[in-house]
């Protein structure tokens, strides 16, 4: 699973509110937080931007923090 809707919960967004805000459908925001779609990688980026973090962060099952790709001198993707 990955932690996107972690991060759309915890700046309290419905699925609709952040579909609307990266051009998106409510319905495919479901599909990413359940992991049965996968983001292209546009769609990717465009999140974790959004967001603010690396594309790895959201979306890697590994156990990659944000802490350890700090380290690494990934903030964010453009």
């Amino acid at each position: 699973m990955n932690k996107l809707k972690d991060f759309r919960i915890q700046k309290g967004l419905s699925r609709n509110q952040l579909g609307a805000e990266l051009g998106l459908t409510s319905r495919y925001i479901a599909f990413l937080e359940n992991g049965e779609r996968v983001p292209s990688l546009n769609t990717a980026i465009k999140i974790a931007n959004y967001f603010n973090t690396s594309i790895e962060y959201i979306f890697l099952k590994n156990k990659c923090t944000k802490s350890t790709l700090e380290k690494k001198g990934v903030e964010r993707y453009e």
